[in-house]
C-alpha cells in the first residue's frame, strides 16, 4: 500500500507541478514599461518588446521541458519494471496485497469515472466559466490527446503482449483506463488551472482512483497503471505545447459548429459528434 500511495503522490506533484506554472511575461513588460518605455525611452519600445518577448519564450519553452519530466519517469518506470526481476516482484506483492489476501467483487464505476474530468471542461463552459481556451480549440485539443494516446496505448500494448495478472488477456501494458482518465484530468487543469489549482487536483484525483481500481479489479499489474498515467498526462500536456503551431497550419478561426467529446452509457464507450447545421 505504501508504493500506491507513493504513486499517488506523484501524480499529484504533476497536477500541482503543472497548475503553478506561470510565465514572467507580466513582470517584465510591467518593469519594462514603467523603468524604459515613458518620455524620451519610448524609442526603445521596440527593441525592448522584441527582447521580452523573446526572454518570454524561453521561459515558456524551459516550464514547457520542466512539465514533461515525471510524466517521463512514469513512463520510464514502466518499461524498467518490464524487464526488471525486482519490480516485477513489487507488482507480485501488490497483486497479492489487493487481491490475493483479500479477495472481492469487481466495481466497473470507474468505466464512467475515467471521463467525468474532461466532461467537467463542457459542463463549466456550459455554467459560465470560461477556461484557458475557448470551447472550440479546447474540444480539438482533447480530441488530438485522446487520439494520440489511444496510437500510443494501443501500439505499446501489441508490442510488449503482458499478460494480465487476472490471466484473460494479452493487452494489460498499459492501461487504457489510466490512460484515458489522466489524459482527461490534465485536459481540466490545462483549461483551469489559471483559476484555481484545485480544478486540476480535482481531474487527477479522479484519475487515480481509476487507477487504483484497474489494479484493484485485479486488470493490471502497478507497472501499467503508473506508465499509463505518464503516458495520459505526457501526451496532453505535449499537444498543449504543440496546439498553436497545429492550428496555424491546419486551422482557420471559424464559429464553432462542432462538438466532438468521448462518452459512456450502458457499458460501452466512444466519441459522440454533434454538429450545427445553422449558418
Amino acid at each position: 500500500m505504501r508504493v500506491l500511495l507513493l504513486f499517488i503522490a506523484a501524480v499529484f506533484c504533476s497536477a500541482i507541478a503543472s497548475a503553478q506554472e506561470i510565465t514572467i511575461s507580466g513582470y517584465v513588460k510591467d518593469e519594462a514599461s514603467d523603468s524604459l518605455l515613458t518620455g524620451k525611452d519610448t524609442l526603445l519600445a521596440k527593441p525592448i518588446s522584441s527582447f521580452t518577448e523573446t526572454l518570454n519564450k524561453m521561459n515558456e519553452r524551459k516550464q514547457q521541458i520542466r512539465s514533461l519530466i515525471i510524466p517521463a519517469a512514469l513512463t520510464a518506470y514502466g518499461f524498467v519494471a518490464l524487464e526488471n526481476d525486482g519490480l516485477k516482484l513489487l507488482d507480485d506483492r501488490i497483486k497479492e496485497e489487493v487481491w490475493t489476501k483479500r479477495p472481492h467483487k469487481s466495481a466497473n464505476f470507474h468505466d464512467a469515472l475515467q471521463y467525468i474530468p474532461g466532461f467537467s471542461v463542457y459542463v463549466l463552459n456550459g455554467l459560465g466559466v470560461q477556461g484557458k481556451n475557448n470551447l472550440l480549440d479546447a474540444t480539438r485539443q482533447y480530441f488530438i490527446s485522446s487520439f494520440m494516446m489511444m496510437v500510443v496505448v494501443q501500439s505499446f500494448k501489441k508490442i510488449t503482449s503482458l499478460k494480465r495478472p487476472d490471466g484473460f488477456g494479452t493487452n494489460a501494458f498499459p492501461s487504457g483506463h489510466t490512460s484515458t482518465a489522466f489524459v482527461a484530468a490534465e485536459f481540466l487543469n490545462q483549461e483551469y488551472k489559471g483559476r484555481s489549482p484545485w480544478y486540476g487536483i480535482t481531474g487527477y484525483a479522479m484519475a487515480t482512483v481509476v487507477g487504483y481500481m484497474r489494479i484493484y479489479n485485479n486488470r493490471h499489474w502497478f507497472k501499467d497503471v503508473v506508465t499509463g498515467a505518464g503516458i495520459g498526462i505526457g501526451v496532453t500536456k505535449f499537444v498543449y505545447w504543440i496546439y498553436p503551431s497545429i492550428k496555424r497550419k491546419f486551422f482557420k478561426d471559424r464559429p464553432m459548429k462542432t462538438i466532438i467529446m468521448p462518452y459512456y452509457q450502458n457499458g460501452g464507450g466512444g466519441i459522440a459528434l454533434a454538429y450545427n447545421f445553422n449558418d
